[in-house]
């Protein structure tokens, strides 16, 4: 393999080759999870690819996710049993072989309150969950991810229910329904690691590069940084632009709907590390989440809203899902969440497939979340539709049309067993020489990380008071990541920019990088 790192000294030599007549075999178009995942299959099968991203990697939805790798429970209880069971087996491929140092187990808690007592789940409902999680246990079984991965879920009284979430509403409450999935430690990381993994089986990352014309043999394409055009030339080409794939593919119809989350401090909710699954009051199959993640925060959604009119780049949280949100999440918790509790929020747009016979008006959350891989008659293959956890599957398949459509001489997918990059299995990275926090973000690579700021003292600062984030650690992603400025630092590489305060204050020292 060749060396993974990303940076712009890469980026230039990439351009300067595919701008001056280099033909590839694969074209991907989008920096996403699914696009970089095209590149790392195509790349791995021995195809030259170049990818090309209008903004910078995990721009677009990749980075609005929930940060979830779930087993498709969700799926199962709508009767999609394929779709949950290709859930059950990508998550597993993740934690047990690609990216184990990227994904954990998390536990989540359904508390079960007394209706009575106000806001609750009756004795019926609460058997057709704890039916619900048994089978999707079943589904983990079959994938063959070992219990010791992921346990096996079961019914906890109420002492322990308030052990493993202390911020739990004590009145009524009658136990809860504990179960594992499995959690990315940051999902834009995710995205870099695969994009960064292609680079290493030579494939070409080209951030700020925005297509202007499509077609079956290439792309016209505009760098971003210069306002130069070029043209890339290709055998195949795989549209993977997520909610914005309808604008370079005209027979591509999307109905895009928002996934609205908060960012909360740990301590107004009383969490530790167990998430909380919350039914919606009134509704049948549908929770709203409370997610710890490690850096002290929790992540409150989420939203499943129908999204019409142009797309934006940044789509923004709406008040109403804001006080939805809070709500339904103060419903079990003692401490009511109130709007000053708030340090942040995002939204995810989610390019859900508007197929013939889809109800005009219906609700997003009735779609489908199957993906599908679709061929225009130029030869263009666009995947669109599907979820962050299958992204593997997309990618193959998207691949696998490529090279039959326009004959490439291509072997079947390889990635179930190809390793991101800082991949080890979890006794390795145990003996990584390098604090935790950032074992659990580089992974093998924490160790290099960690030197730069043994090194150099200035190196080992935080980027701003409270800020965990080292200057060590935005040096990293220049150098190696592909970061070209400080919002690629502080919104892709790090989630510094989540919190806005946080990131005001730490711009300063990211953009004297630069």
């Amino acid at each position: 393999m060749r060396a993974t790192s990303l940076n712009a000294a890469r980026r230039a030599a990439d351009l300067a080759s595919v701008a001056g007549g280099q033909v590839v075999d694969l074209l991907v178009v989008g920096g996403g999870v699914t696009g970089a995942g095209v590149a790392l299959d195509a790349a791995s099968r021995g195809l030259s690819v170049c990818l090309v991203e209008a903004h910078d990697l995990a721009f677009g939805t990749s980075r609005w996710s929930s940060k979830l790798v779930h087993g498709g429970l969700r799926y199962l209880a709508q009767g999609e049993v394929g779709l949950a069971h290709e859930s059950a087996v990508e998550r597993g491929v993740l934690m047990t072989r690609t990216a184990p140092h990227l994904v954990r187990s998390l536990p989540q808690l359904v508390p079960l309150h007394d209706p009575a007592c106000g806001a609750g789940i009756s004795l019926r409902a609460q058997a057709v969950v704890q039916a619900g999680l048994h089978a999707g246990d079943a589904l983990r079984r079959l994938a063959r991810t070992p219990s010791s991965v992921l346990p096996g879920p079961r019914r906890v009284p109420a002492a322990e229910a308030l052990a493993l979430a202390p911020g739990l509403r004590r009145a009524g409450l009658r136990g809860g329904l504990l179960s594992y999935d499995g959690q990315l430690v940051d999902d834009a990381r995710l995205v870099l690691a695969l994009a960064r993994t292609a680079a290493g089986f030579g494939a070409k990352i080209l951030t700020r590069a925005r297509v202007s014309t499509l077609r079956g043999d290439g792309a016209e394409v505009v760098d971003e940084l210069t306002g130069t055009a070029f043209e890339v030339r290709a055998n195949a080409v795989v549209n993977a632009a997520g909610v914005w794939a309808g604008q370079l593919v005209d027979s591509v119809r999307l109905r895009p709907s928002r996934g609205s989350h908060l960012v909360l401090d740990a301590a107004a909710t009383g969490l530790t590390g167990t998430a909380l699954t919350i039914p919606v009051p009134g509704e049948a199959n549908r929770f709203v989440l409370l997610m710890p993640q490690q850096d002290g925060r929790v992540y409150l959604g989420l939203t499943d809203e129908p999204v019409d009119g142009p797309v934006p780049d940044v789509p923004e949280v709406p008040q109403g899902d804001v006080d939805f949100l809070l709500d339904v999440a103060s419903s079990v918790l003692d401490h009511r969440l109130r709007p000053e509790d708030v340090l942040g929020s995002f939204a995810g747009l989610r390019p859900l497939i508007d197929l013939p016979g889809s109800p005009e008006g219906g609700r997003s959350a009735d779609l489908s979340r199957r993906h599908a891989v679709l061929t225009a008659p130029d030869g263009v293959v666009t995947v669109v539709g599907g979820k962050l956890t299958t992204y593997r599957r997309m990618a193959a398949d998207a691949v696998d049309a490529a090279v039959r459509t326009r004959g490439l001489s291509a072997g079947p997918s390889r990635t179930t067993n190809v390793p991101l990059v800082g991949a080890a299995p979890a006794s390795t990275l145990s003996t990584v020489d390098a604090p935790g926090r950032l074992v659990a973000k580089y992974g093998t690579e924490a160790a290099r990380v960690h030197a730069l700021a043994e090194f150099d003292a200035d190196l080992a600062a935080p980027l701003a008071p409270g800020v965990a984030v080292t200057v060590a650690e935005a040096v990293w992603a220049v150098r190696h990541e592909g970061a070209l400025d400080a919002a690629d630092v502080l919104d892709r590489r790090s989630r510094i920019g989540l919190v806005p305060a946080e990131r005001a204050a730490a711009l300063p020292a990211v953009t004297a990088l630069f």
